[in-house]
């Protein structure tokens, strides 16, 4: 017998009573272990009117009662966290050492949002004319919405409803129905925090849910993470309907081993990048470029054991390495760029199509798989696979390494692992890349930072979560004030005329 998971709405669980319905699996056996109602735009929009509501008390508590309960719903947090990572791996796939690693940093953002109140803070000038003060404050900018994707469901929204809600905004969340369960138990821990009802609401569903989202009149602001064609599409249409969006898209990153890199920490570093939560994350390093044939011999050499002996399993086992993919249908798309790849011509050194694994032969598991001599024209190369795929290019230099991802649409991440401060330092200030490592091969920044790609990995001007966060959730407002002694005296601040100040 399988669950209905219900939405909340104004702090109730609400079964959509829309008549359509998605399965959820659980990856590893490929069992139905759950069902999602898809909601319908009315219900979204009972949500949308829920956080409306909710919206004139909640801006109006002072900042720091906010982050108190912020504090709580943190506190609960932690308490729960391997509760959230087990219905994570349930859900997902992936193994609990990643899924806990989602959690912790998902939880950090939730820290982050706790110490808002120092981030509103605006600014003041004295006496900017005769008797005139200015000050500056930043205000929340309404209900806001935010839409997040099926390969981090606990971690990505807690990217967005902390800060948004910290800043006095309410919010309405639409999960991925790949793995909407996380988002229901994270809810009943921030209710338990003290949170009225309607700040934060929670609607399951598909395009119908996302379209009402982006063109409902009473939602101010959306943020996005997920494929490139729909953050442009959600961007686009969130924008024409006057909302502030920020969409987070693919990406392609590249992980550069230069001669001189310490080739055992570069190994290391692409097992874990490349293969880890099975290659679903948009931080993956999916391309290995070496530097010189000499590097490339010695990485291939030394790569390919490593991702043959990959410990792969379902979430339960605590010493698999990687688990399965999140549906049959994505096993189906990522095996079929698989197959893609040896039509192209790459060498196939690894092949992970042949995996199965005794007692879960039903689930979505695919062995760990790397090409070499890739080059840039090949699909492999230029589109996003979203799976436990490594492509290797071969380049001649450092000045090729620059030109080929310059060439690429996506700019999300990139990482280079080389002993040489120079040639890191020069490659830090010449990629045109949102996020860099140096000897960091997923170099997703910490909270009190923000993260975002460039080119077609990011449409909009904010970044999220972090500082940038709170600007895309807030609204700055600038106040020139005079007072009597000033009116008295003649004071003046406007434009043209004689005698303005």
């Amino acid at each position: 017998m399988t669950s209905q998971i219900p939405n909340v709405i104004n702090g109730r669980l609400v079964v959509s009573e829309s008549g359509r319905a998605a399965p959820v699996f659980n990856p590893a056996t490929g069992e139905p272990s759950g069902i999602v109602g898809l909601s319908t735009a009315a219900e979204v929009a009972e949500a949308i009117a829920a956080a409306k509501a909710a919206l004139p008390a909640w801006a109006d508590e002072p900042p720091l009662m906010r982050a108190r309960l912020m504090m709580n719903f943190k506190v609960l947090l932690d308490q729960n966290k391997e509760e959230l990572a087990r219905i994570v791996g349930a859900e997902h796939g992936k193994v609990l050492d990643d899924a806990m690693g989602e959690v912790l940093r998902g939880i950090e953002n939730v820290e982050f949002a706790c110490t808002v109140p120092e981030l509103l803070k605006g600014e003041y000038s004295r006496n900017v004319g005769p008797h005139i003060d200015l000050y500056s404050q930043r205000q929340p900018v309404g209900v806001c919405a935010g839409i997040t994707p099926f390969n981090f469901p606990a971690m990505v929204p807690m990217w967005m409803y902390p800060n948004a809600i910290a800043c006095g905004n309410t919010f309405v969340h639409k999960p991925s129905e790949r793995d909407p369960s996380a988002s229901l138990f994270v809810y009943e821990l921030f209710r338990e925090a003290g949170f009225p009802d309607g700040v934060l609401n929670v609607v399951h569903g598909d395009k119908e849910a996302v379209d009402c989202l982006l063109t409902h009149p009473d939602v101010a602001a959306v943020s996005f993470v997920g494929s490139t064609s729909v953050a442009e599409y959600i961007y686009a249409t969130g924008a024409a309907h006057g909302k502030r969006v920020q969409a987070l898209g693919g990406a392609k990153n590249h992980m550069i081993v230069m001669p001189d890199a310490d080739m055992d920490a570069a190994v290391d570093a692409l097992m874990g990048a490349a293969y880890g939560s099975a290659g679903e994350r948009c931080m993956a390093v999916s391309v290995a470029v070496p530097v010189g044939e000499e590097t490339a011999d010695a990485l291939i050499s030394r790569l390919a054991p490593r991702v043959e002996a990959l410990k792969i399993g379902p979430y339960t086992d605590p010493s698999a390495e990687m688990g399965p993919l999140v549906t049959r249908d994505h096993y189906e798309k990522v095996k079929g760029y698989i197959d893609i790849g040896v039509e192209e011509g790459a060498d196939l050194v690894v092949d992970g199509r042949g995996f199965t694994l005794q007692g879960y032969e039903n689930g979505f598991f695919l062995g760990g798989t790397l090409f070499d001599r890739v080059t840039a024209d090949m699909r492999i190369y230029t589109e996003e696979i979203f799976g436990p795929v490594l492509s290797t290019v071969r380049v001649a230099d450092f000045d090729a390494v620059v030109d080929l991802i310059h060439g690429h649409e996506y700019a999300n991440g990139v990482a280079i692992f080389t002993r040489d401060g120079d040639s890191a330092r020069e490659f830090a200030d010449r990629i045109e890349v949102g996020v860099v490592g140096v000897n960091v091969p997923i170099p997703v920044p910490v909270a009190f930072h923000s993260f975002g790609g460039w080119k077609r990995s990011l449409f909009g001007a904010h970044a999220i979560y972090g500082p940038d966060g709170v600007h895309f959730y807030t609204r700055l407002k600038t106040v020139t004030e005079c007072w009597p002694t000033g009116i008295r005296e003649g004071a003046r601040f406007h434009f043209g005329g004689t005698g303005d100040h």
